[in-house]
This record gives structure tokens, sequence and C-alpha cells, in this order.
């Protein structure tokens, strides 16, 4: 019997065809990054003898890998966010301006920010809905309701966008909700509410 002798490489290669082959399950990209990342290292550190600059190189590249690593989770995270950015302003249940006020004023009754002031944007947006400024539609996101309004209210505009980053802050983003932040979407309603009051009296 022949005994074949191949090195390190071949041997890994070869099982690297195996398991490509359709019996075998893929591994997850992710799972995939990992292992190309592992494999990447592995072979830094055996090769360092022969690097020109030895360790010194290798942790030169080592720290490029971590940093390249780093940068894109912060794009996916980024990119995600900017998903959820796209998502639509009301939540399953729809309520009138004044039950979201409501349900605005008890959260913030309990110092509890975020659904605070999703409610008093929200609020705000019903209201300008009833009032008939802007049309309803369910599929609307708080930056393109600050656009939208802005168009029919310009001296509101400025204070429509800061509630709608506000909103998308706290909602999407990595900002904490705050009493401030509600401060901001609260004056924004009364500024609305008591515009619409007087479009209606007239």
């Amino acid at each position: 019997m022949t005994i074949v002798d191949i090195d390190s490489d071949a041997a890994r290669e070869a099982a690297e065809r195996e398991l490509s082959k359709p019996m075998y399950p893929r591994p997850s990209p992710k799972q995939q990054f990992f292992d190309f990342v592992e494999t990447l290292i592995r072979r830094l550190v055996l090769k360092g003898a022969e690097l020109p600059g030895g360790w010194f190189t290798i942790t030169v590249l080592l720290i490029l890998l971590a940093a390249g690593i780093v940068a894109a989770v912060h794009v996916g995270r980024r990119t995600l966010s900017d998903r959820h950015r796209s998502e639509t302003l009301y939540g399953p249940t729809q309520l009138s301006a004044a039950q979201h006020r409501s349900a605005a004023q008890h959260h913030a009754a309990s110092n509890d920010w975020g659904p605070a002031i999703r409610h008093r944007l929200r609020a705000v947006a019903r209201g300008l809905e009833e009032a008939g400024l802007v049309q309803p539609a369910s599929g609307r996101t708080a930056t393109e309701l600050a656009r939208i309004a802005g168009a029919a209210l310009p001296y509101l505009a400025g204070e429509l966008m800061r509630g709608a980053e506000t909103f998308n802050d706290i909602s999407y983003g990595e900002v904490p909700a705050t009493a401030d932040g509600y401060r901001i979407v609260t004056d924004l309603d009364e500024r609305v509410a008591a515009t619409t009051e007087t479009r209606l009296v007239r």
C-alpha cells in the first residue's frame, strides 16, 4: 500500500473541497467571516518568521484587521439604524390625538420618557390629520411628517423637524430619552394644537 505524504496546507484544502460538497450544510455568512479571520490570523502567525519585520509586521497587521472589523460593525449598525428610520411613525394601535396625548402624559408622570416622547409626537401627527392640515397615511415616518407639515405650517417647520429628530433618535438611534426631549415634543404639540384650534374656530 502506497502512503501519500501531504503537508498541512494541502490537507486543509482537501478538507475544504470535501466540505464544500452539497451534501454538507453550509455555514452562515457570519460563521464564514469568523472562519476567514481565524484562518488569516493562523497563517500570519505561522508565517511570522518569514515576513519582513517579523512579529512587528504581524502586530501591525493584526491592529489593522481589528480596526477593519470595528469599522465593519459600526457601518452595519448605522445601516441597520438607517433602515429602522424608514419605519412608520404610528404603532399598530390607532388612537386619536387626545388619546396619544393622554398616554404621553401618563408615561411622563412615571419618568418613562421613551414612550412619552413617541406618543406625544404621534399626538402632533394625529392632530394635524384631524385638522385636515395633513392627509392621513399609516405608513408615514416622523421625518416625512415634519416635511409635509412644515410645508403647510412653514413657521413651525424647524420645530417639526426637531421633534422628528428627537423621535428618531430615541426610537431607532442610541440616544437616551430624557425630560428635555419630552419638553421639545410637548412644546411642539402645544403650538400645533393652538394653530389647529385657531383654524377650526375660523
